[in-house]
């Protein structure tokens, strides 16, 4: 049927609709961030349950109507399953949902961030690097992405560490992001600056940070 598409993305977020359904939104490869409905996905046994939890990735096949879309297929991938064991991890992922949903928009393709998403996701997972700078690398990364990176503020004083830090992420491909650590001077340093451009990007209050504050106090 020629209305029927097929998509690869993740699930940022989900809420009820209805008795039975839940409608999700998902950040696509093909066709950005769009709405669509699972029908009867709430029903213990439905073929759908389970495949538009927050977290989910993988391939979905979609049935385009007028003004929204409704899942009739899903192919998940990875559905993230460490973070049920680990809340922390799972706090700061909803963050980067959230973030990544307040910077996109329905139908515009946003490829590159959909991929700085999943990588950031996995290295939340890793005991390699502290969560703290796995945060700092998404937003700064985030902001270059949609173009907002203004560099280094002139308005604080930087270490030479720090700089290099900010360059190798804003410059590195995405699959290298993650292979390198900082001191907690210098994580401090970059805490400051993600701090300093959120307030001034960021025009509304994000949800998941009241629950993030629990476990990171440099937000």
């Amino acid at each position: 049927m020629e209305d029927i598409i097929t998509v690869r993305g993740m699930v940022l977020k989900h809420s009820p609709s209805g008795d039975y359904d839940w409608v999700a939104t998902i950040l696509t490869r093909e066709r950005g961030k769009i709405t669509a409905f699972a029908r009867s996905a709430r029903k213990p046994v439905a073929k759908l349950s389970g495949t538009v939890e927050p977290f989910c990735f993988g391939t979905y096949k979609l049935f385009a109507g007028k003004n929204s879309y409704n899942i009739v297929e899903a192919d998940i991938d990875n559905y993230f399953e460490g973070f049920r064991g680990d809340l922390e991890g799972a706090c700061y992922g909803t963050f980067f949902l959230e973030l990544a949903g307040f910077y996109t928009r329905e139908n515009n393709e946003d490829v590159e961030l959909l991929n700085l998403l999943y990588l950031s996701l996995k290295a939340l997972l890793k005991e390699s690097i502290p969560n703290k700078l796995v945060r700092c690398i998404f937003e700064l990364r985030a902001l270059l992405i949609e173009g907002e990176y203004p560099g280094a503020p002139k308005d604080l004083k930087l270490s030479e560490s720090c700089l290099y830090a900010m360059e190798f992420i804003s410059q590195t491909p995405l699959e290298r992001l993650y292979t390198f650590n900082v001191t907690e001077e210098v994580l401090d340093e970059l805490c400051r600056v993600v701090r300093l451009f959120r307030k001034r990007y960021i025009d509304r209050p994000m949800k998941s940070l009241e629950m993030l504050g629990t476990f990171d106090d440099a937000l």
